[in-house]
């Protein structure tokens, strides 16, 4: 799912494109993209976009008359630059909006139809779908702490809900994490105030340094290759690879779709986490540390 870097670098792409230029027309090829019935699409047609901002992970085209197109992508959504009127015929194509100067089509790959489409009245409108989180960036310290303590959690499980934080994934708190050194399963409660000026850091740190990446990369050309797996990331995705600070295998705990990342030296004091299913599996057998999975590798 595109997290707060790619939505920032969405929105770079999308600014020179589409600010001050009218939305000639809307076209959608599914008709379960659109979750909102009035405003409907006749009444942004036609009005020039004054404005995009992002909603935690939502972006938001604003048009003449304070309405708002918004759309979430979700897990296999995307976006793409096309020249005028862009055909959307293919079961991945799901819409295109039309300017002037060339066409934004969404696409989403799979069966499964998770993105959507909001068309939105004014600050009200917006509110009634933001989930509330803090943005990292103008957050302080404590009301960051604030927010990741008003449920006892995994810290993990913290930064990746959206009620408590805006933005941040399965991706980047991987990254957050790996950076801070420490355990995705500590809980929020155990954390000292050290702890929380490392994890604070980290975060904003991380953030600020993919932001940065991807938004250069959109200036050069619209990002057609939006993924949670980019080169340059430390641990997420990279199981099985060496850790960029320690050299130890990446190591992770798979559950549903999802995946974490996390390298046992740096940040579990070289424990390894269980895994759902594998250690209830192996039970007595899955090994506790690193140099009891070598030894087990080495049967």
């Amino acid at each position: 799912m595109p997290e707060l870097p790619d939505i920032a670098a969405y929105i770079t792409a999308l600014e020179p494109r589409i600010v001050s230029q009218p939305l000639e027309r809307v076209r959608l090829s599914s008709p379960f993209l659109l979750r909102t019935t009035r405003p409907g699409i006749a009444d942004v047609e036609g009005r020039t976009v004054r404005g995009i901002r992002r909603i935690g992970k939502r972006i938001a085209i604003g048009v003449e008359g304070d309405l708002w197109l918004v759309l979430h992508l979700m897990i296999a959504g995307r976006l793409h630059w096309r020249p005028r009127d862009a055909k959307i015929s293919g079961r991945q194509n799901l819409a295109a909006f039309d300017f002037p100067n060339g066409s934004l089509t969404l696409t989403e790959a799979g069966t499964k139809r998770r993105a959507s489409l909001h068309i939105l009245a004014g600050d009200d409108g917006l509110l009634s779908i933001d989930p509330g989180g803090i943005e990292v960036f103008e957050a302080d310290l404590a009301s960051f702490r604030a927010a990741l303590t008003a449920e006892n959690r995994t810290l993990k499980r913290a930064l990746t809900d959206p009620r408590l934080v805006s933005g941040i994934g399965n991706a980047y708190s991987d990254e957050i994490l790996h950076a801070a050194q420490m355990s995705p399963v500590t809980l929020t409660s155990k954390l000292d105030l050290q702890a929380w000026e490392r994890l604070f850091s980290a975060t904003r740190e991380t953030l600020r340094q993919w932001i940065d990446k991807l938004r250069l990369e959109a200036k050069a050309g619209f990002p057609e290759k939006v993924t949670a797996f980019r080169d340059g990331m430390a641990v997420h995705g990279r199981y099985g690879r060496p850790c960029p600070r320690c050299g130890a295998k990446i190591q992770r705990i798979r559950y549903a779709d999802n995946e974490t990342n996390y390298c046992a030296r740096c940040q579990t004091g070289g424990k390894l986490l269980a895994d759902r299913g594998l250690s209830r599996l192996l039970n007595a057998d899955w090994p506790r540390t690193l140099d009891e999975l070598e030894a087990l590798k080495r049967r």
